[in-house]
């Protein structure tokens, strides 16, 4: 039987916001935003969090990374090779052929080159990535905060800026079949990388958000389907998961495949989930620890060096 992995974190809450404006020349730099019921709430891509994934794996095994970036080398303003602003912002491959087999972000996170052939035939080389990670959506409604900043140096008509903010927790789920990589092994470094994220929040790399796991629920199943997706939610000033416990009781998910991590382990949610029999951890890092062990057993797979 195939097993699955799937996770749905709960950030800490921190002050949220982009600091880049909308195009050049603009002084509002603003956050992204999904309508739900009455209430907007921000929201960051699954893009940004894979962003911080690939960082996470660049600086922790650099040379099983294909992608990498250097913000210096890059940069046309630190380095005398790159004229071309568009030069910008630009990974580097060591290999554009690609190898899923090779490159632990070709594997997890999956490639495509689209191009034509000599004979003008589809020559595109792509792969799925095996790793699937969802929008990650706030906690809170947001209620319009904004804060005004101002540029040193010369004045111009752009030197006040303001920036949307927002105070609050972000949650998204991953998903991720071990048995679908090149290397099953890969899938504990993913669960690693998971708990050392940094860089997202606001949906690019260049503001702080602590966005490493407050609290985790992971489940290895056999099922196909997540079911824990969006199973935190804000109660008073901490967080709750009530969803996840009446999925729980009605027999929907398996005490057995849960394991639970953080901060929520301190609330009631977590002595009734002890209680269900679910497996719970004051920590998130023993939380993915065990996670990883199980993982080994049930697959017969080990740590890669």
């Amino acid at each position: 039987m195939t097993k699955h992995l799937f996770a749905t974190i709960v950030t800490a809450t921190a002050i949220a916001a982009n600091n880049r404006g909308e195009g050049d020349g603009s002084t509002l730099s603003t956050l992204q935003k999904i309508t739900r019921g009455n209430d907007q709430y921000t929201t960051v891509s699954a893009e940004a969090i894979r962003w911080g994934l690939r960082e996470y794996f660049q600086n922790h095994y650099e040379p099983e990374v294909n992608r990498t970036f250097n913000p210096e080398t890059d940069d046309p303003k630190t380095d005398d090779s790159k004229t071309d602003d568009s030069k910008t912002d630009k990974y580097s491959f060591k290999d554009e052929e690609f190898s899923h087999k090779k490159y632990i972000d070709d594997d997890l996170f999956g490639y495509m080159d689209a191009k034509k052939g000599k004979d003008k035939k589809d020559d595109t080389r792509k792969r799925r990535g095996a790793l699937e990670v969802s929008r990650a959506m706030s906690l809170d409604p947001y209620w319009g905060d904004v804060t005004f900043g101002s540029k040193g140096g010369e004045k111009g008509k752009t030197s006040i800026h303001n920036t949307e903010v927002h105070y609050t927790a972000y949650q998204y789920t991953i998903a991720l079949t071990p048995e679908g990589l090149s290397k099953p092994e890969r899938a504990l470094l993913a669960l690693d990388a998971i708990a050392a994220v940094r860089h997202v929040g606001g949906n690019h790399a260049r503001f702080l958000y602590d966005f490493r796991p407050e609290s985790i629920v992971l489940r290895i199943t056999d099922d196909p389907s997540p079911w824990i997706m969006g199973v935190f939610k804000r109660i008073g000033e901490s967080v709750g998961c009530p969803q996840l416990v009446r999925l729980i009781e009605v027999g929907d998910v398996e005490a057995n495949e849960l394991i639970v991590g953080g901060e929520i382990a301190d609330t009631p949610y977590g002595e009734q989930l002890k209680t269900l029999g679910v497996q719970v951890y004051r920590g998130v890092k023993k939380a993915i620890a065990q996670a990883k062990e199980q993982l080994q057993q049930q697959l017969n797979i080990k740590v890669p060096a």
